[in-house]
């Protein structure tokens, strides 16, 4: 019969036989990118959400409710990253159903503490997050050390979602929310079992709704770390994708190295690579 736990073997063995497309749900498939790309056009007020309550610096948190219009522009090839990641957890969830599973409740609208969100789906009475990655990630989520490194806040996400579910009677699993990763570089799929922190989701909540309900912007605690033994200091990985990372610290600069743009807070010696501005222009070389 059918489980959380045989998703991943399943959707597997559908894929290996040859006539699989055969019984792809191709309308189903259809409706679910629709409705993707429909919610993401949407313009949406500047709120709290469930889905960003993971580990925030709050001066940035405050600015993007207070002060939107100061976040920085996505950059096409961010935005190109973000749709794709749309279609395949539509994908997923249409793969899933193909191969036999029951998939119910996409994008339901989930409220807790006052806090709205929408879950990705309901599949064999467990609250499940799709999540597109990367081959790092995914060796994180399959040793089981996943919490250790959840630098975007993908559990507090789930931990929101699971809680808000406590009453819905098509959520069984009522302790427990589930990660469904896939690597969008080698096409590797995994389930990650997650205990939900009931009491963390609600103190994160009560703690942000402070935050955010205050007349002034609070302190950064934007993190960073030293690079070498040269002085410069940037910020981390977290941080660095921050809309508002400009808001906490207006002085940061920014070089273009050949793995993607670092943020300094500190400049003890000057990189051998371009630095850029804010628009993405060459300051110089």
């Amino acid at each position: 019969m059918p489980s959380i736990h045989t998703l991943v073997p399943d959707v597997y063995q559908l894929l290996k036989e040859k006539g699989w497309k055969n019984v792809l749900h191709v309308e189903d498939l259809s409706n679910r990118l629709r409705s993707q790309v429909s919610s993401s056009e949407g313009e949406r007020e500047p709120t709290l959400r469930l889905s960003q309550m993971g580990d925030r610096c709050p001066r940035a948190l405050w600015y993007s409710i207070h002060n939107p219009e100061m976040a920085e522009p996505l950059p096409p090839w961010a935005i190109f990253k973000y749709e794709y990641g749309h279609v395949i957890e539509a994908l997923a969830l249409t793969l899933a159903k193909a191969a036999g599973h029951q998939v119910e409740g996409e994008q339901d609208e989930l409220v807790l503490l006052g806090i709205k969100g929408h879950r990705d789906a309901v599949i064999d009475g467990c609250l499940v997050d799709v999540k597109s990655t990367n081959s790092f990630t995914m060796a994180k989520a399959r040793k089981g050390v996943f919490e250790e490194s959840d630098s975007f806040g993908y559990l507090d996400q789930l931990d929101g979602y699971v809680s808000a579910s406590a009453n819905d009677s098509l959520v069984l699993e009522k302790d427990k929310g589930y990660l469904w990763f896939i690597d969008k570089q080698l096409g590797h799929m995994h389930v990650y079992e997650h205990q939900v922190r009931s009491e963390r989701i609600i103190s994160r909540i009560q703690s942000y709704k402070q935050i955010v309900e205050g007349r002034a912007p609070p302190t950064c605690t934007c993190g960073t770390r030293a690079i070498g033994s040269s002085g410069n200091i940037e910020l981390d990985v977290r941080a660095s994708y921050s809309a508002f990372k400009f808001c906490c610290n207006p002085t940061i600069r920014t070089f273009l190295y050949s793995d993607g743009p670092k943020f300094f807070t500190r400049v003890g010696r000057l990189p051998d690579v371009p630095e850029i501005d804010r628009e993405g222009q060459i300051i110089y070389r």
